[in-house]
Parts: structure tokens; sequence; C-alpha cells
């Protein structure tokens, strides 16, 4: 459509890059933490899990998140295709299934028509069929930024369940996807991405994280969480702070998207990595400085982080071969040192 602004010239962030930053975050939710362990309520606001928790009895487990954001491409589809990929990925990081979505949604109807809305909710409702759900309702208002996002309830066992906590010292670390997609993301908006660059950035974007379901069976799966704004390394550090662990990297070990490789190399990253590094610095032992951009580049729509009982690395291994993910040991866990602070070792 000639004439009309391209999507992501109308927000400030892009993607899971619009996230409020971690530092200001931290203090705006002072005194509002919620804890889980009550009656009912498993998991609550407290450890920055991926959803909420509600025992809903006979072993069974309520799981609800939402997620939204601004486009970080300007293919309509895309946007809404993604932006609900990354809702559901909450519930499937935790080891349970979607049941339903509704869609949360704002237009600027002054400035975009309702042909590209219906695109972007068009994406939102394949992306749910795909997860074999329904795009069964929602809420929308006018507004000058579009966003787009889902609010998602989902089940799992009491068995099943897998947060951000669980990991164990000596556990294996897996990440299922590559990094990069921030990186993408940024010369995508700045118009200066290859169409090499763009089609490697759509693909990841539409990826489903549905591996998470068959992954919460596996009882070698201690822990896990997905890899959205606050980039590899501040994930890492929610998922080390929870267990009171410190984790290592291995640097060369990590997947990234090849097509971002330039990118990182001339460091064209978004605006929020910088803000990612200043938050988390001095948990951050950086002894491979070239791995810099790959642990603060936010991603949109990531992968699964996983810790796993090194002596079952064989199960995990064939869940995510199987599904053409990642298999490789990208770091592991340990105690903490002598400051009992949770730390981040990259080698």
């Amino acid at each position: 459509m000639t004439g009309l602004p391209l999507l992501t010239s109308l927000s400030k962030g892009s993607g899971c890059g619009c996230k409020i930053q971690p530092a200001v975050l931290h203090e705006m939710l002072h005194g509002l933490r919620i804890r889980g362990g009550n009656e009912l309520l498993l998991v609550g606001n407290d450890l920055n899990d991926d959803c909420s928790v509600l025992d809903i009895d006979n072993g069974q487990l309520l799981l609800q998140t939402v997620d939204f954001f601004t486009p970080l491409v300007n293919d309509p589809y895309v946007f809404g295709y993604a932006a609900a990929a990354n809702s559901l990925g909450d519930i499937w990081a935790m080891g349970g299934r979607p049941l339903m979505a509704n869609a949360v949604f704002s237009w600027p109807l002054d400035v975009l028509p309702l042909e590209m809305a219906r695109q972007v909710l068009q994406g939102g409702a394949d992306c749910c069929a795909k997860a074999g759900i329904a795009l069964s309702g929602g809420h929308s208002i006018e507004g000058q930024e579009p966003l787009f996002g889902l609010s998602v309830s989902g089940i799992c066992s009491r068995a099943e369940l897998k947060t951000n906590a669980g990991a164990k010292p000596g556990d294996i670390l897996f990440l299922t996807r590559p990094l990069g997609v921030g990186m993408l993301a940024a010369a995508h908006k700045k118009g200066i991405s290859s169409p090499e660059q763009d089609q490697a950035l759509y693909h990841a974007l539409q990826q489903l994280n549905a591996v998470g379901d068959k992954l919460g069976k596996l009882p070698a799966v201690h822990a896990m969480t997905d890899v959205t704004g606050f980039g590899l390394a501040g994930h890492l550090l929610e998922m080390c702070r929870a267990a009171h662990l410190q984790s290592w990297l291995l640097a060369e070990s990590i997947p990234r998207i090849h097509e971002a490789e330039p990118l990182a190399a001339s460091f064209v990253l978004p605006d929020n990595a910088m803000r990612n590094w200043n938050a988390f610095e001095k948990y951050i032992t950086l002894e491979n400085q070239s791995v810099f951009p790959w642990l603060v580049d936010p991603q949109t729509n990531g992968g699964l982080l996983i810790a796993a009982d090194p002596a079952s690395e064989s199960d995990v291994v064939q869940v995510l071969s199987q599904m053409g993910l990642c298999a490789e040991k990208i770091g592991g866990f340990t105690e903490t040192g002598s400051d009992s602070e949770p730390r981040l070792i990259v080698q």
C-alpha cells in the first residue's frame, strides 16, 4: 500500500525490544510483588516467571499470561503472527499446553487502513490455529501506536510444571533456537537489511516453541524460560537468581542466525541491547568479548533456555533433534561464589 507510513516508523521501540528496561521495571514493581506458595496461587510475579500459575485441583494447574508489543517488521501479517507466537511461548516455556487466547489490539485508525489491521489479526489467528487453539476473543482500542498480542490460558499437570527457579548445581544448559532477531529487526527498521536478512527475520519470528510441552514431560528438565526482550544474559540471570546459582556459557557454542553475523560485527544493535548490558553488566564476567552482541540482543519470540540433568542429556537431545531444534549444550550451572551473588561467566 503505497503512500502509507511503515509500521516500524510508528513506534519508538519494536517487538520485545520495547519492554521497559529492567532497572525501571524493578523500581516500578517495588511493593507490588506477589509470591506464590499460598493454597491456590503457586507462581506469582516475584521471580519474573513466564506465567502465573493457579492450582485448579486434581493435580492440574491453570497457566495464565499476557504479552503484546509494537511492530518490529513492516509486514502486518508477520507482525501479527510473531506477536501471537511470542505470547503462546510463555505457556510452553513452563511445560504447559495452550487452551485458548484473546487478543490485545491497538490500531491508529486515522493513519493506517482497516485492511492492514485485518492482516495483523489474520496472522495472529493463523498462529493460534497452528498451535491448535482458537483466537476466541479480545479487546481493541484506537491508539497512536499499533500494538498486538495475546492473553493466553493454558494447562499442565503439577508434576510437569517447569519454572525458571528449578535449576540445580551441575545442570547443563540448552538454547533451542539461534539468536540474532533483535539485530535483524534493527536493520529492518533502519532500512539497511538485505532481502536474505529480512527472510531470516521473518522465518525466526514465525517459529513456535511447542517443544516446551514435550520437554515438560521429561523429569530430567529442571527449569525453563524463553529468551525475549532482556536477551540471553538477562533471562539466564533471572534463572540464576531464582535458583540461587551462577551460570557459565561457552561463547562459541551459542547458536546464532547466520544472516545476523555481519550486523553483530558492525554493532547494528537495537537501543534495548545497551540498556540490557547496563542492567546486567555487574553480574557478568565476559572472558570472550566477541560474544557481547549476542548476549544482550533482545529477542522477540526467541527460543527456550533449558536447565537439564547431565545424566539424562541424551533424552533432551533426542526431543530437540526430533523437532529440528538446536541440541548442543551451551553452558551449565554451579554453586554461587562466596558473595552469594548470581553471576554469569562467559568463556
